[in-house]
Protein backbone atom coordinates (compact mmCIF):
# COMPACT_ATOMS: atom_id res chain seq x y z
CA UNK A 1 0.00 0.00 0.00
CA UNK A 2 1.53 3.49 -1.00
CA UNK A 3 2.59 5.86 2.10
CA UNK A 4 0.77 8.76 -0.24
CA UNK A 5 -2.43 7.71 -0.97
CA UNK A 6 -4.46 9.78 -3.21
CA UNK A 7 -7.09 12.24 -0.91
CA UNK A 8 -10.29 13.37 -2.13
CA UNK A 9 -9.88 17.62 -3.09
CA UNK A 10 -13.05 18.06 -0.93
CA UNK A 11 -11.54 16.58 2.09
CA UNK A 12 -9.33 20.03 2.44
CA UNK A 13 -11.72 21.93 3.26
CA UNK A 14 -10.37 25.09 1.50
CA UNK A 15 -11.98 28.43 2.98
CA UNK A 16 -10.24 30.28 0.34
CA UNK A 17 -9.24 28.43 -2.45
CA UNK A 18 -10.65 25.90 -4.90
CA UNK A 19 -9.60 23.22 -5.26
CA UNK A 20 -10.67 19.99 -7.78
CA UNK A 21 -8.95 16.75 -9.14
CA UNK A 22 -10.56 14.65 -12.11
CA UNK A 23 -9.32 13.60 -15.39
CA UNK A 24 -5.71 13.98 -14.80
CA UNK A 25 -5.94 17.49 -13.99
CA UNK A 26 -6.10 18.98 -10.81
CA UNK A 27 -7.73 22.68 -10.41
CA UNK A 28 -6.46 25.26 -7.93
CA UNK A 29 -8.37 28.52 -7.92
CA UNK A 30 -8.02 31.60 -5.70
CA UNK A 31 -11.50 32.42 -4.58
CA UNK A 32 -11.21 35.78 -3.46
CA UNK A 33 -13.19 37.94 -6.32
CA UNK A 34 -13.97 40.47 -3.63
CA UNK A 35 -10.48 41.41 -3.30
CA UNK A 36 -9.58 41.03 -6.72
CA UNK A 37 -8.12 36.95 -6.12
CA UNK A 38 -5.39 39.33 -3.89
CA UNK A 39 -4.12 36.57 -1.41
CA UNK A 40 -4.42 36.40 2.08
CA UNK A 41 -1.76 34.70 4.66
CA UNK A 42 -4.87 32.16 5.12
CA UNK A 43 -5.29 31.78 1.61
CA UNK A 44 -0.79 31.17 1.15
CA UNK A 45 -1.03 28.05 3.29
CA UNK A 46 -4.12 26.23 1.49
CA UNK A 47 -2.72 27.37 -1.93
CA UNK A 48 0.58 25.77 -0.77
CA UNK A 49 -0.99 22.64 0.57
CA UNK A 50 -3.51 21.99 -2.59
CA UNK A 51 0.07 22.03 -4.97
CA UNK A 52 2.03 20.01 -2.75
CA UNK A 53 -0.93 17.63 -2.56
CA UNK A 54 -1.08 18.06 -6.28
CA UNK A 55 2.15 17.25 -6.59
CA UNK A 56 2.23 14.21 -5.09
CA UNK A 57 -1.14 12.24 -6.56
CA UNK A 58 -0.32 9.89 -8.82
CA UNK A 59 -3.49 10.61 -10.12
CA UNK A 60 -2.79 14.02 -11.43
CA UNK A 61 -0.87 14.66 -14.35
CA UNK A 62 -0.92 18.35 -14.35
CA UNK A 63 -2.12 21.50 -12.48
CA UNK A 64 -4.14 24.37 -14.15
CA UNK A 65 -3.14 27.48 -11.69
CA UNK A 66 -6.20 30.00 -11.83
CA UNK A 67 -8.88 33.00 -9.91
CA UNK A 68 -12.17 32.93 -9.68
CA UNK A 69 -14.23 35.11 -12.20
CA UNK A 70 -13.11 37.29 -15.15
CA UNK A 71 -11.58 40.53 -13.81
CA UNK A 72 -7.97 38.65 -11.85
CA UNK A 73 -6.06 36.21 -11.80
CA UNK A 74 -4.19 37.15 -8.68
CA UNK A 75 -3.07 40.61 -7.82
CA UNK A 76 -0.96 39.61 -5.03
CA UNK A 77 -0.93 40.19 -1.18
CA UNK A 78 -3.72 41.67 0.16
CA UNK A 79 -3.02 45.47 0.41
CA UNK A 80 -5.78 45.92 3.31
CA UNK A 81 -4.01 42.92 5.42
CA UNK A 82 -0.59 44.34 4.81
CA UNK A 83 -1.69 47.59 6.26
CA UNK A 84 -3.83 46.76 8.88
CA UNK A 85 -1.37 44.05 10.23
CA UNK A 86 2.21 44.00 9.12
CA UNK A 87 3.23 47.87 8.89
CA UNK A 88 1.88 47.57 12.61
CA UNK A 89 4.19 44.42 13.41
CA UNK A 90 6.95 43.85 10.87
CA UNK A 91 8.41 41.20 12.66
CA UNK A 92 4.96 39.39 11.72
CA UNK A 93 6.20 39.79 7.84
CA UNK A 94 8.98 37.89 8.20
CA UNK A 95 7.01 35.13 9.12
CA UNK A 96 4.38 35.96 6.53
CA UNK A 97 7.11 35.78 3.95
CA UNK A 98 8.11 32.71 4.65
CA UNK A 99 4.33 31.72 3.91
CA UNK A 100 4.93 32.85 0.87
CA UNK A 101 7.87 31.45 -0.12
CA UNK A 102 6.65 28.05 0.58
CA UNK A 103 3.88 28.99 -1.57
CA UNK A 104 6.04 29.94 -4.73
CA UNK A 105 8.35 27.00 -3.77
CA UNK A 106 5.16 24.27 -3.96
CA UNK A 107 4.85 25.78 -7.49
CA UNK A 108 7.61 25.62 -8.94
CA UNK A 109 8.55 22.37 -6.62
CA UNK A 110 5.61 20.64 -8.32
CA UNK A 111 6.29 17.37 -10.07
CA UNK A 112 3.55 18.31 -12.47
CA UNK A 113 3.47 20.80 -14.73
CA UNK A 114 1.53 23.78 -13.72
CA UNK A 115 -0.36 25.66 -16.23
CA UNK A 116 -1.67 29.18 -14.86
CA UNK A 117 -4.88 30.17 -16.79
CA UNK A 118 -4.97 34.23 -16.86
CA UNK A 119 -8.37 34.17 -16.19
CA UNK A 120 -7.88 38.32 -15.59
CA UNK A 121 -5.18 40.79 -14.52
CA UNK A 122 -1.84 39.42 -13.07
CA UNK A 123 -0.70 42.25 -11.17
CA UNK A 124 2.16 42.37 -8.48
CA UNK A 125 2.42 39.14 -6.40
CA UNK A 126 0.01 37.96 -9.17
CA UNK A 127 2.77 38.28 -11.88
CA UNK A 128 5.26 36.67 -9.76
CA UNK A 129 2.86 33.65 -9.09
CA UNK A 130 2.24 33.19 -12.75
CA UNK A 131 6.03 32.99 -14.06
CA UNK A 132 5.92 30.75 -11.12
CA UNK A 133 4.38 28.06 -13.40
CA UNK A 134 5.42 26.60 -16.74
CA UNK A 135 2.83 27.47 -18.89
CA UNK A 136 0.44 30.57 -19.10
CA UNK A 137 -2.73 31.35 -21.39
CA UNK A 138 -3.70 34.45 -21.29
CA UNK A 139 -7.29 35.95 -21.95
CA UNK A 140 -7.18 39.03 -24.15
CA UNK A 141 -8.96 41.41 -21.74
CA UNK A 142 -6.06 40.80 -18.68
CA UNK A 143 -3.04 42.49 -18.33
CA UNK A 144 -0.07 42.44 -16.46
CA UNK A 145 1.95 44.67 -14.15
CA UNK A 146 4.05 45.29 -11.58
CA UNK A 147 3.40 47.70 -8.60
CA UNK A 148 6.09 47.28 -6.14
CA UNK A 149 7.73 50.43 -6.20
CA UNK A 150 4.35 52.14 -6.43
CA UNK A 151 3.49 51.02 -2.65
CA UNK A 152 6.04 50.60 -1.11
CA UNK A 153 7.71 47.43 -1.51
CA UNK A 154 9.85 45.40 -3.89
CA UNK A 155 9.03 42.87 -6.31
CA UNK A 156 11.66 40.33 -4.87
CA UNK A 157 8.96 37.63 -4.45
CA UNK A 158 10.44 36.30 -8.25
CA UNK A 159 10.22 38.99 -10.46
CA UNK A 160 12.93 40.59 -9.32
CA UNK A 161 14.75 37.16 -10.02
CA UNK A 162 13.17 35.93 -13.22
CA UNK A 163 11.63 38.82 -15.11
CA UNK A 164 15.25 38.96 -16.73
CA UNK A 165 15.10 35.29 -17.60
CA UNK A 166 11.31 35.90 -19.09
CA UNK A 167 12.04 39.17 -21.18
CA UNK A 168 15.60 40.71 -20.95
CA UNK A 169 17.25 42.81 -18.04
CA UNK A 170 16.16 45.85 -20.00
CA UNK A 171 12.68 44.68 -19.82
CA UNK A 172 12.39 43.53 -16.47
CA UNK A 173 13.64 46.90 -15.44
CA UNK A 174 11.07 49.12 -17.24
CA UNK A 175 8.31 46.91 -16.01
CA UNK A 176 10.25 46.66 -12.22
CA UNK A 177 10.71 50.78 -11.94
CA UNK A 178 8.06 52.11 -13.45
CA UNK A 179 4.87 49.65 -12.97
CA UNK A 180 3.31 50.10 -16.52
CA UNK A 181 0.54 47.77 -17.58
CA UNK A 182 0.81 45.31 -20.55
CA UNK A 183 -1.26 44.30 -22.37
CA UNK A 184 -1.92 40.23 -23.33
CA UNK A 185 -0.68 40.59 -27.16
CA UNK A 186 2.44 42.64 -25.61
CA UNK A 187 2.63 40.31 -22.90
CA UNK A 188 3.19 37.24 -25.90
CA UNK A 189 5.59 38.94 -27.50
CA UNK A 190 7.37 40.03 -24.77
CA UNK A 191 7.60 36.36 -23.65
CA UNK A 192 5.71 36.43 -20.33
CA UNK A 193 2.99 34.38 -21.67
CA UNK A 194 2.44 31.64 -24.06
CA UNK A 195 -0.55 32.13 -25.50
CA UNK A 196 -3.37 34.42 -26.18
CA UNK A 197 -7.09 33.79 -27.00
CA UNK A 198 -10.14 36.01 -27.59
CA UNK A 199 -12.10 36.87 -25.01
CA UNK A 200 -14.49 39.56 -25.55
CA UNK A 201 -17.50 39.55 -27.37
CA UNK A 202 -19.61 42.54 -29.55
CA UNK A 203 -23.27 43.24 -29.07
CA UNK A 204 -23.88 40.25 -32.00
CA UNK A 205 -22.61 37.52 -30.20
CA UNK A 206 -18.89 37.15 -32.11
CA UNK A 207 -15.41 37.47 -31.09
CA UNK A 208 -13.92 41.21 -31.74
CA UNK A 209 -10.91 39.61 -32.27
CA UNK A 210 -10.45 37.25 -35.73
CA UNK A 211 -7.16 35.89 -36.79
CA UNK A 212 -5.80 35.37 -40.09
CA UNK A 213 -5.14 32.12 -41.11
CA UNK A 214 -7.76 30.10 -39.34
CA UNK A 215 -6.12 30.33 -36.04
CA UNK A 216 -8.15 30.89 -32.88
CA UNK A 217 -5.48 32.60 -30.65
CA UNK A 218 -2.19 33.22 -30.90
CA UNK A 219 0.50 31.06 -29.30
CA UNK A 220 4.51 31.16 -29.27
CA UNK A 221 4.26 27.46 -30.69
CA UNK A 222 2.84 28.73 -34.05
CA UNK A 223 5.70 28.52 -36.43
CA UNK A 224 3.90 29.51 -39.66
CA UNK A 225 4.45 33.78 -40.28
CA UNK A 226 3.06 36.49 -38.11
CA UNK A 227 2.98 39.56 -40.22
CA UNK A 228 -0.38 39.65 -40.43
CA UNK A 229 -2.06 37.66 -37.94
CA UNK A 230 -4.92 39.95 -37.12
CA UNK A 231 -8.31 40.42 -39.24
CA UNK A 232 -9.45 42.83 -36.65
CA UNK A 233 -8.30 43.19 -32.76
CA UNK A 234 -10.14 44.06 -30.00
CA UNK A 235 -9.89 47.62 -28.88
CA UNK A 236 -9.47 48.49 -25.14
CA UNK A 237 -12.77 50.76 -25.30
CA UNK A 238 -14.04 47.52 -26.18
CA UNK A 239 -12.80 45.43 -23.48
CA UNK A 240 -13.59 48.46 -21.12
CA UNK A 241 -17.22 48.04 -21.78
CA UNK A 242 -16.97 44.13 -21.98
CA UNK A 243 -15.67 44.03 -18.34
CA UNK A 244 -18.52 46.48 -17.14
CA UNK A 245 -21.30 44.89 -19.15
CA UNK A 246 -21.72 48.09 -20.97
CA UNK A 247 -23.83 48.11 -24.97
CA UNK A 248 -23.91 44.31 -25.19
CA UNK A 249 -20.13 43.24 -24.59
CA UNK A 250 -19.44 40.35 -22.91
CA UNK A 251 -16.06 38.58 -21.72
CA UNK A 252 -16.25 34.74 -22.93
CA UNK A 253 -13.72 32.29 -21.02
CA UNK A 254 -14.39 29.17 -23.53
CA UNK A 255 -11.82 29.70 -26.10
CA UNK A 256 -9.45 30.26 -23.11
CA UNK A 257 -10.89 26.71 -21.23
CA UNK A 258 -10.35 25.24 -24.52
CA UNK A 259 -6.72 26.07 -25.17
CA UNK A 260 -5.95 25.29 -21.76
CA UNK A 261 -8.00 21.76 -21.75
CA UNK A 262 -5.60 20.73 -25.62
CA UNK A 263 -2.52 21.81 -23.25
CA UNK A 264 -3.65 19.65 -20.20
CA UNK A 265 -4.47 16.41 -22.57
CA UNK A 266 -0.47 17.05 -24.66
CA UNK A 267 0.96 17.23 -21.05
CA UNK A 268 -1.04 13.65 -19.98
CA UNK A 269 -0.18 12.23 -23.24
CA UNK A 270 3.64 12.47 -21.96
CA UNK A 271 5.97 9.98 -20.30
CA UNK A 272 5.99 11.61 -16.64
CA UNK A 273 8.80 10.64 -15.18
CA UNK A 274 10.88 12.53 -18.26
CA UNK A 275 8.69 15.81 -18.09
CA UNK A 276 9.07 15.74 -14.21
CA UNK A 277 13.13 15.85 -14.80
CA UNK A 278 12.77 18.00 -17.68
CA UNK A 279 11.02 20.33 -15.33
CA UNK A 280 14.04 20.30 -12.36
CA UNK A 281 16.46 20.63 -15.40
CA UNK A 282 14.51 24.19 -17.07
CA UNK A 283 14.23 24.96 -13.37
CA UNK A 284 17.86 25.49 -12.79
CA UNK A 285 18.26 29.36 -13.25
CA UNK A 286 14.88 30.27 -11.51
CA UNK A 287 16.05 28.49 -8.55
CA UNK A 288 19.34 29.51 -8.62
CA UNK A 289 17.95 32.89 -8.47
CA UNK A 290 15.51 32.52 -6.75
CA UNK A 291 17.76 30.56 -3.69
CA UNK A 292 20.13 32.94 -3.96
CA UNK A 293 17.64 36.14 -3.15
CA UNK A 294 14.78 34.59 -1.58
CA UNK A 295 16.07 34.47 2.05
CA UNK A 296 17.72 37.91 2.26
CA UNK A 297 14.36 38.96 0.46
CA UNK A 298 12.41 38.10 3.29
CA UNK A 299 14.57 39.65 5.82
CA UNK A 300 14.51 43.31 4.31
CA UNK A 301 11.11 43.30 3.55
CA UNK A 302 10.47 42.81 6.85
CA UNK A 303 12.96 44.98 8.10
CA UNK A 304 11.83 47.68 5.38
CA UNK A 305 7.90 47.44 6.78
CA UNK A 306 9.75 49.65 9.87
CA UNK A 307 9.66 52.43 7.98
CA UNK A 308 7.97 55.43 6.42
CA UNK A 309 7.67 54.13 2.32
CA UNK A 310 5.34 51.04 3.11
CA UNK A 311 3.27 53.04 5.56
CA UNK A 312 2.70 56.19 3.58
CA UNK A 313 2.16 53.83 0.18
CA UNK A 314 -0.28 51.29 1.80
CA UNK A 315 -1.89 53.48 3.92
CA UNK A 316 -2.24 55.98 0.60
CA UNK A 317 -3.99 52.68 -1.28
CA UNK A 318 -6.37 51.89 1.70
CA UNK A 319 -7.33 55.19 1.92
CA UNK A 320 -7.57 55.72 -1.84
CA UNK A 321 -5.35 58.74 -2.45
CA UNK A 322 -2.07 59.54 -4.35
CA UNK A 323 1.12 58.75 -2.56
CA UNK A 324 3.16 61.90 -1.49
CA UNK A 325 6.20 59.98 -3.04
CA UNK A 326 7.80 63.97 -3.47
CA UNK A 327 7.16 64.97 -0.19
CA UNK A 328 9.49 61.84 1.13
CA UNK A 329 12.04 62.97 -1.79
CA UNK A 330 12.10 66.51 -0.21
CA UNK A 331 12.72 65.46 3.41
CA UNK A 332 15.48 63.79 3.14
CA UNK A 333 16.96 66.49 0.11
CA UNK A 334 16.10 69.34 2.74
CA UNK A 335 18.51 67.11 5.27
CA UNK A 336 15.14 65.81 7.63
CA UNK A 337 13.91 62.17 8.03
CA UNK A 338 12.49 60.40 5.22
CA UNK A 339 12.52 57.01 7.05
CA UNK A 340 10.43 57.51 10.34
CA UNK A 341 6.96 59.43 10.27
CA UNK A 342 7.29 61.86 13.20
CA UNK A 343 10.78 61.92 12.85
CA UNK A 344 14.07 60.27 14.87
CA UNK A 345 13.38 58.76 18.19
CA UNK A 346 15.81 62.15 19.39
CA UNK A 347 14.26 63.94 22.11
CA UNK A 348 14.01 63.20 25.49
CA UNK A 349 11.33 64.44 27.72
CA UNK A 350 12.58 67.05 30.96
CA UNK A 351 9.75 66.29 33.03
CA UNK A 352 9.41 62.81 33.30
CA UNK A 353 12.43 61.85 31.49
CA UNK A 354 10.59 59.48 28.91
CA UNK A 355 13.64 58.83 26.06
CA UNK A 356 12.95 58.24 22.25
CA UNK A 357 10.61 60.59 21.76
CA UNK A 358 10.24 61.34 17.99
CA UNK A 359 12.28 64.79 16.34
CA UNK A 360 9.16 66.35 15.62
CA UNK A 361 6.81 66.18 18.98
CA UNK A 362 6.17 69.33 20.11
CA UNK A 363 4.79 66.98 23.54
CA UNK A 364 5.82 64.07 25.60
CA UNK A 365 3.90 61.10 24.71
CA UNK A 366 4.32 59.60 28.32
CA UNK A 367 3.29 63.09 30.30
CA UNK A 368 2.20 65.65 28.05
CA UNK A 369 4.94 67.55 28.85
CA UNK A 370 6.45 70.02 26.36
CA UNK A 371 9.32 68.96 25.06
CA UNK A 372 12.71 71.43 24.39
CA UNK A 373 12.84 72.42 20.44
CA UNK A 374 16.26 71.21 20.44
CA UNK A 375 17.01 67.91 18.61
CA UNK A 376 16.73 67.01 14.77
CA UNK A 377 14.07 68.58 12.89
CA UNK A 378 11.95 66.85 9.81
CA UNK A 379 10.47 68.89 7.72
Amino acid sequence: MSMFPSQAAESFHFEEVGYEKSGWVARITIKRPHNHNAYSTPALVELTRAFQDASWDDSVAVVVFTGAGERAFCTGGDVKEYQANYTQRPRDYWKYMCCFKNYIESITNCAKPVVARLNGMAVGGGNESQLACDLAVMGEHAFIAQVGTNVGSVACGGSTQWLPIHVGDRKARGMLFLNQRYTAYTSLAMGLVNAVVPTVKGPDGEFCTKFSGARKYLGDWNTDPWENPFESRVTAEEIRKAQKGLDGYTIDLSVLDEVVADLCDQIVNKFFECTRYTKAHLNFWKDLSWHATAGHARDWLAIHYTSLEPHEGMTAFVEKRKVDYVGLRRRAAEGGSSEFLWGPYAKECPSCGAKGMPSQFEHCGVCGASLPTNGAKVS
